[in-house]
């Protein structure tokens, strides 16, 4: 069995990553035999939340690289709820690598630090960092391959949040089982989020008979990520990952020109506040129609930052145990677009017999 502490890097100091930080302060010493709201598990294979403790941190940011990562998380532009106070971690923000990450309209808003880039893979060693979180902008395709190449130079396990394609491609999985070094993406599945709710929805038309004719899914918000995507060249991966994670649970996909889902605009005055309006059309019995219309309205990253907890907890067990490559229960059930797909009731059972060790390795075959 490995150390009791799980050591954690993060890659874009954010609003995703200000809740997942701020939910270490909120939820320490959270008592393990009663439920918690907003905590699917206080302890998940031995290991609490108070075991997770934040390592090494990376952004681009003159806001935030060279500050505590304790108030990093609040410096602008992250507009997120601030639900914990966070105490000095003694984590300072390093100036990571550029590359594709700041797109057209974040360079509006965000001005890129002067100071000189970090040897990160070095960092990584030298700061005992385990397992690496990738909390990038969408669209930032150079320059999360280039922190996944690090995290393998680091000897440090890959937790990837953003829909940029690493777990699920072979290349990727074969070097992280070489190394064995665990792997887990890509794209995060929020607890209650548009596309999990979609994905219910869909699994229950499918499996009560109702044949899905059209269906949309539209999304806006106010934080920085969606002003990102209206640079409409950086969707392309987010669309095929939630349109893939939904169409998935159909026995026969519908045609493309039947389903639309995606992000559509940006709000600036909703901040971290995030609208979901989903609409589904079938045929019942008889050939009779049938029509489901769903409002969610969320904080968009704290939506995300229990399941990352438990994500994060399931990469040090692997570690832990020597399995590298991707794990297929925790990624097809944390995550959106996964190597391979499965109703989340039977990715929520792979995941439970990955955590109890009762299944195999947990690696894609």
């Amino acid at each position: 069995m490995g150390s009791r502490q799980l050591r954690v890097g993060i890659v874009g100091v954010g609003n995703c990553a200000s809740s997942f930080v701020q939910g270490l302060t909120y939820y320490r010493g959270a008592a393990s035999n009663e439920p918690i709201p907003g905590l699917s598990n206080p302890v998940l294979g031995g290991y609490h939340v108070d075991d997770i403790k934040i390592s090494s941190a990376f952004d681009i940011a003159a806001s935030k690289v060279g500050i505590d990562v304790a108030e990093a998380i609040y410096a602008p532009p992250n507009n997120t709820h601030r639900f914990a106070e966070v105490a000095k971690t003694g984590v300072v923000v390093d100036r990571g690598r550029t590359l594709d990450g700041l797109g057209i309209f974040l360079r509006e808003e965000i001005a890129e630090s002067e100071k000189p880039e970090c040897d990160v893979a070095e960092k990584l060693r030298r700061s005992g960092t385990e397992i690496v979180v990738c909390y990038l902008p969408v669209g930032s395709q150079q320059a999360v391959e280039f922190y996944a190449e690090q995290a393998l130079r680091g000897g440090c396990a890959f937790v990837n949040c953003v829909p940029v394609f690493i777990a699920s491609k072979p290349c990727w999985r074969e070097r992280f089982e070489k190394e064995k070094l665990p792997l887990i993406g890509d794209d995060i599945k929020s607890q209650v989020g548009a596309t999990i709710v979609h994905r219910v929805l869909t699994n229950l038309f499918r499996e009560r008979g109702v044949r899905l004719d059209r269906t949309y899914q539209l999304n806006f918000g106010g934080n920085t990520d969606f002003r990102n995507m209206l640079e409409r060249s950086r969707l392309e991966s987010k669309k095929i990952s939630k349109t893939q994670a939904v169409m998935s649970q159909l026995d026969i996909p519908l045609a493309p020109e039947n389903v639309h889902v995606g992000p559509s605009d940006f709000v600036p005055w909703l901040t971290d506040r995030k609208f979901c309006h989903i609409r589904m059309e079938g045929t019942t019995f008889g050939g009779v129609p049938l029509t489901a219309e769903v409002k969610l309205e969320v904080w968009d990253s704290p939506n995300s930052a229990g399941i990352v907890i438990d994500a994060v907890r399931c990469a040090k067990l692997a570690l832990d145990r020597g399995v590298g490559g991707a794990l297929i229960g925790p990624s097809s059930y944390f995550m959106k677009s996964p190597p391979r797909q499965f109703t989340d009731a039977d990715a929520r059972e792979r995941t439970l017999q990955f955590i109890s060790g009762e299944g195999a390795s947990g690696r894609l075959a």
